[in-house]
C-alpha cells in the first residue's frame, strides 16, 4: 500500500468517527467539541511557535477577541448592546430560528475578520520583538485584553454577557455545535496542510532557521509574520465565536481570555505531539485533551500534578515531541529516508 491510499484511508477513518461520535456518545458531545477546539489551538499556536520559530504565549487574546466580536454581532444586529448587557434592567430577548442563525453566521464572520485586523495591529507592534521579548510581550497583551474588556461596561465588564439561547431542542444545539467545532479544525488542519507546501511555509521556516539570513536573501520577514499572525487570529477568532455560543456566556478573565489555562495549554500541546510538524499539534492535543478530562474526572484536586507530571515526562524523555520521537523510530513509516553511510566511513569511525 503506498503512502497516498494509507493517507486516504486515514482521512477517511478519522471522518467516520468524528461523524458517529456524537451520536455513540451523546453525553460526551460538550468534551468531544472542546477536543476539536483544543486541536485549533495546537495548529494555529504551530503555526507560529513551531514553523517560524516565534514562540507566543498570547495567542489566547484573538479567542477572546473573536467571542466577544461574535456576541456584540450577533446581539447589536436586533437590540441595543448596551441594554442588553446592562446590570441594571437588562431586557428579556428571546431570539427566534431566523434572528439565532443569521446573527451566529455574522458573528463568526465578523470574529474571524476582526481578529485578524486585531493581530495585524498588533503585529506591527510585537513582531519586530525575538525570543524571550515576544513571548514575554504577547503575554502581557493577553493578559491586558481581559483586563481592558473586564472594564468595559457596554459589553457587560466583569458581570459577562448572556449570549442568545438555542430556539430548538437541547440535543440538536449539542450537536450543531460539535460538528462547527469539528468542520473548524478540519478546515484549519487542511489549510495548513496546504500552506505548508507552499513557498510561504518555506520562508515561515526560513525565518525560524536564521531569520537575518532569511532578510539577506531578500524574505520581507515582518511581513510574513504579520500575515502568519493575522492568518492563526482568524481561525481563533473563529474558534471563540463557537465556543462562546456552545458555553452560552462570556465572562472576561476566566472563559473569553484564559491566559494560565487555554493559553499555556495551546503550547503544551504542540510541545507534546512535537512542534513544525503537522499530525504533532493534533496528536498532542488529542493525548493532552484525553488525559486532562481523566485526571479532572478521576484526580480532581491532583489534576494540577498529574499534568505537571506529564509534562516532565514529555520533555525529558520526548524533548522533540511525540511525532519527532516516531520520526526518528520508524524512519520508514513515515516515508523519511535516511542515507547510509559510506563502508569506508564506517571503517575509518571505528
Amino acid at each position: 500500500m503506498n503512502t497516498t491510499s494509507s493517507k486516504i484511508i486515514l482521512y477517511v477513518g478519522i471522518l467516520a468517527v468524528s461523524i458517529v461520535a456524537p451520536y455513540l456518545f451523546p453525553a460526551y458531545a460538550l468534551q468531544l467539541a472542546i477536543l476539536w477546539i483544543m486541536i485549533l489551538f495546537a495548529l494555529t499556536w504551530d503555526a507560529m511557535g513551531g514553523q517560524m520559530g516565534y514562540n507566543s504565549l498570547g495567542n489566547i487574546v484573538f479567542f477572546g477577541v473573536g467571542m466577544y466580536i461574535s456576541a456584540v454581532a450577533q446581539i447589536g444586529l436586533y437590540f441595543d448592546v448596551g441594554e442588553y448587557t446592562s446590570a441594571y434592567g437588562a431586557i428579556k430577548v428571546d431570539f427566534d430560528y431566523g434572528q439565532y442563525f443569521t446573527g451566529l453566521t455574522l458573528g463568526v464572520i465578523a470574529a474571524a475578520f476582526g481578529a485578524m485586523v486585531v493581530a495585524v495591529a498588533f503585529g506591527r507592534i510585537v513582531l519586530g520583538l525575538r525570543g524571550p521579548y515576544f513571548a514575554i510581550g504577547t503575554l502581557g497583551v493577553a493578559l491586558s485584553a481581559g483586563e481592558l474588556l473586564g472594564a468595559w461596561e457596554w459589553v457587560g465588564a466583569g458581570s459577562g454577557i448572556s449570549m442568545p439561547v438555542y430556539p430548538g431542542d437541547p440535543d440538536d444545539r449539542s450537536l450543531l455545535f460539535y460538528f462547527m467545532c469539528f468542520a473548524a479544525a478540519a478546515a484549519t488542519f487542511f489549510f495548513y496542510r496546504w500552506l505548508y507546501t507552499t513557498r510561504f511555509g518555506l520562508a515561515l521556516n526560513a525565518i525560524r532557521d536564521d531569520e537575518e539570513k532569511a532578510e539577506a536573501m531578500g524574505i520581507h520577514t515582518v511581513r510574513y509574520k504579520i500575515v502568519n499572525w493575522a492568518m492563526s487570529a482568524f481561525f481563533l477568532g473563529i474558534s471563540g465565536a463557537i465556543y462562546g455560543n456552545m458555553i452560552g456566556f462570556i465572562e472576561p478573565l476566566e472563559v473569553a481570555f484564559p491566559t494560565v489555562t487555554f493559553g499555556i495549554f495551546m503550547v503544551l500541546m504542540a510541545l507534546m505531539g512535537g512542534k513544525g510538524t503537522l499530525w504533532g499539534p493534533v496528536v498532542g492535543a488529542t493525548l493532552f485533551h484525553i488525559i486532562k478530562e481523566v485526571t479532572w474526572t478521576h484526580l480532581l484536586g491532583w489534576q494540577w500534578v498529574a499534568l505537571g507530571m506529564l509534562v516532565i515526562i514529555i520533555v525529558v524523555y520526548f524533548p522533540q515531541g511525540i511525532m519527532g520521537w516516531a520520526h526518528d523510530k520508524w524512519p520508514d513509516f513515515f516515508g523519511i529516508e535516511v542515507e547510509e553511510a559510506p563502508a569506508e566511513d564506517i571503517e575509518e569511525a571505528a
